[in-house]
């Protein structure tokens, strides 16, 4: 079930200039209908009727409406040979709407893109960035020249930040930034619905909805720390206080390495970028062995997340230099030995080939499930 299919009203440049109402059953058979021709583009309106179980009467309402408002086009009859008319296909109009994404988990680099509907990418830019108020006013910037440079009415923005995000940011430490409404801040710039998320759970949307990920999957992302995004039935899991995922401060070496969070032997002090580099550097003969071991220590503690959730799909974003060859195949590895029972389906840990656009893609897939049901 969506929240709300807006197309608003119209309030600034480039912004969708029609709503649908009431937001209530109908809503959700508007995004039956989108997410149908979405994932299946050239089906009729008879294939709608019995791909969704809508009536003939209430497709062919609903497919006016999309047309009328452009989301949908009719790309000529149906290849499928039926007594009567051809039926015409229909499919969603990619270049109806402009989303906007924004990704601010570097370090040290702000970066933001305009995407089609159906994920192209249409501009993209770049730019330092800073913490606390500077940070903020830098990415004012950025989405100015990304609302410029669209071409289309803007369907949402979509943020991917690090840090804890309950509806607004609670706290994005590395930014210095604390209970900070960032859509109240951004609201007059874009003048279109913004959506706020944090980087490792959009991260995860991308994987399912452009790289083919299962419904059920995890994503761990090693950079200077270590985060998680989880999907159950293709819905994020973010917990009670948006904190689902915060993986790095799980404890795996009791008495070891201090970790910037005051306790000893998280996670993160053995596989974040940082410090799978220094343990690398110290001993460059035992590279191989190093990341082995470090990829054990991953799987130590994916195992009982994996064996509770009986999860499948496991995805690994980081430098593929670390993330690729022993340090994977030692996760998966253990995991299999410490879960793998013949009743259940073998664990495979792959890492991610959506590279350094993960958080830029899954803010895109932010939008197009909150806006038009797209899961």
């Amino acid at each position: 079930m969506i929240n709300r299919i807006p197309l608003g009203e119209p309030t600034g440049p480039n912004v969708a200039s029609r709503g649908f109402r009431p937001r209530d059953g109908r809503q959700q058979n508007l995004a039956l209908v989108i997410q149908a021709l979405y994932d299946n583009p050239g089906l009729s309106r008879a294939d709608l009727a019995r791909l969704t179980g809508l009536t003939r009467v209430t497709i062919s309402d609903i497919v006016a409406e999309l047309l009328a408002d452009g989301l949908l086009v009719e790309t000529g009859a149906s290849d499928k040979v039926r007594p009567g008319k051809r039926a015409t296909k229909l499919q969603v109009a990619a270049d109806s709407r402009a989303i906007l994404a924004v990704d601010i988990s570097g370090e040290t680099t702000l970066v933001g893109a305009v995407y089609s509907l159906g994920g192209e990418v249409l501009h993209r830019s770049s730019r330092p960035l800073s913490k606390s108020d500077a940070a903020l006013s830098e990415l004012r910037g950025l989405l100015g020249e990304l609302v410029a440079a669209a071409e289309s009415p803007i369907l949402g923005v979509g943020i991917g930040t690090p840090g804890t995000v309950e509806g607004s940011v609670v706290t994005a430490a590395n930014l210095d930034w604390h209970f900070l409404d960032l859509a109240k801040s951004l609201a007059a710039v874009t003048h279109a619905p913004i959506e706020v998320e944090n980087d490792a759970n959009v991260a995860a949307l991308a994987e399912r909805r452009f790289a083919g990920g299962e419904d059920d999957l995890i994503r761990i992302q090693i950079s200077r720390g270590v985060g998680s995004g989880l999907l159950l039935g293709g819905v994020a899991i973010t917990g009670s206080s948006g904190a689902a995922g915060e993986i790095g401060h799980v404890v795996i070496e009791h008495n070891g390495t201090p970790c910037s969070c005051g306790k000893r032997g998280c996670l993160e002090t053995w596989i974040s970028v940082p410090a799978l580099s220094g343990r690398i550097e110290s001993d460059p003969d035992g590279r191989e062995e190093t990341l082995a071991e470090a990829g054990r220590r991953l799987g130590m503690a994916l195992s009982p997340i994996i064996g509770m959730l009986d999860l499948v799909d496991v995805v690994v974003g980081g430098p593929a230099e670390l993330v690729a060859g022993p340090f994977l195949e030692a996760a998966q590895d253990l995991v299999r030995e410490r879960i793998g029972i013949e009743s259940r389906r073998p664990v495979q840990l792959r890492q991610s080939t959506l590279g350094d656009d993960a958080v830029l893609l899954g803010a895109a897939a932010l939008v197009l499930r909150n806006q038009l049901g797209v899961y």
